[in-house]
C-alpha cells in the first residue's frame, strides 16, 4: 500500500513539472558565483612617512679639511617623506603574488651638526638633506585571501644637497648630487574593497660612498673633494586604487 501511494505521488509530480515547462513557466534562477579575491591587479596610490639616516663625511685629499680645520663629520638625518607608486600584480598558484613598481618621494631627511674649532677659534656647522627618493622594484608576496606580506627589492636614486660653513667666515662649501644605488623592503597589504587597499611599509636604502665637490660660492678658496657615504631607512604608509580587468567582490 505504501509503495502505491508513492509511487502515485512520484507521478504526479513529474506530471507537474513537465505540465509546467509546457506552460513556459520559469524555474527558479541559479544562484551566482561569487569569485574568489584575487591580487591580480594594476595599481597606483599615495604614500606617506618618515625616514632616518646616516651621512659621513670623509677627507681623502686633504684640501677640504686644510679650509674647514675638520676632516671628518659624521650626520644622523631624519625627516618626512610624501609621495607616490604605480605598479601591477600577478597572484598564481592561490596563495603567491609577484609584481613589479615604481615610486617616488620628495620631502625633508636632514640634520645639522656643529663642529668647535679651538686651533682657530671658530665654530662650523655641516648640514646634509635628502629631497628626493625614487626606486623600480620587484616584489613577491604571500596573501591569504584579502591580506598579503611581502618583501622587495630593486634600484634606488636620491637626491641630496649638503652646506657647511664657519661663523669667522672662512668658507661657504656648497654640493649637490643624485646618486644611484639599491633598497630592499618589505611590508604587509590589506584590500578592504576589491579597488581599495592600504600597506604599511619598510624601506632600506644603501648608497655606498662617493666623491663629492665642494665648491665655496662666497670666498675664494678651492673647490674641495670629499667623500660621502649614505644610508637611509624609511617607513610609510600607503593607500592603493586598483584596476581589475577580470570579476571581482
Amino acid at each position: 500500500m505504501k509503495a502505491t501511494v508513492l509511487g502515485v505521488a512520484a507521478a504526479s509530480l513529474l506530471t507537474i513539472s513537465a505540465y509546467a515547462a509546457d506552460l513556459g513557466i520559469p524555474s527558479a534562477p541559479p544562484q551566482p558565483v561569487i569569485p574568489p579575491f584575487t591580487w591580480t591587479s594594476c595599481y597606483a596610490g599615495v604614500h606617506a612617512g618618515g625616514g632616518w639616516g646616516k651621512k659621513d663625511l670623509t677627507d681623502t685629499v686633504g684640501i677640504f679639511s686644510s679650509i674647514t680645520n675638520y676632516s671628518s663629520v659624521s650626520d644622523d638625518v631624519s625627516g618626512y617623506q610624501v609621495g607616490g607608486q604605480i605598479g601591477c600584480d600577478y597572484q598564481f598558484a592561490l596563495t603567491w603574488v609577484v609584481g613589479i613598481a615604481g615610486a617616488a618621494s620628495g620631502g625633508n631627511i636632514s640634520k645639522t651638526v656643529t663642529i668647535p674649532i679651538p686651533s682657530v677659534p671658530d665654530t662650523a656647522s655641516f648640514k646634509s638633506t635628502t629631497d628626493f627618493l625614487a626606486s623600480i622594484t620587484g616584489r613577491i608576496g604571500y596573501a591569504w585571501d584579502r591580506w598579503m606580506l611581502y618583501g622587495k627589492g630593486g634600484v634606488a636614486l636620491v637626491g641630496d644637497r649638503y652646506h657647511t660653513d664657519d661663523l669667522a667666515g672662512l668658507f661657504f662649501f656648497d654640493a649637490t648630487e643624485n646618486r644611484i644605488g639599491w633598497t630592499a623592503g618589505a611590508g604587509v597589504e590589506w584590500a578592504f574593497t576589491p579597488e581599495w587597499s592600504v600597506r604599511l611599509e619598510y624601506d632600506y636604502y644603501g648608497f655606498g660612498t662617493r666623491s663629492l665637490l665642494f665648491i665655496d660660492t662666497v670666498t675664494p678658496n678651492p673647490n674641495a673633494p670629499a667623500n660621502i657615504s649614505q644610508t637611509i631607512q624609511l617607513v610609510t604608509l600607503g593607500v592603493n586604487f586598483h584596476a581589475r580587468s577580470g570579476p571581482d567582490w
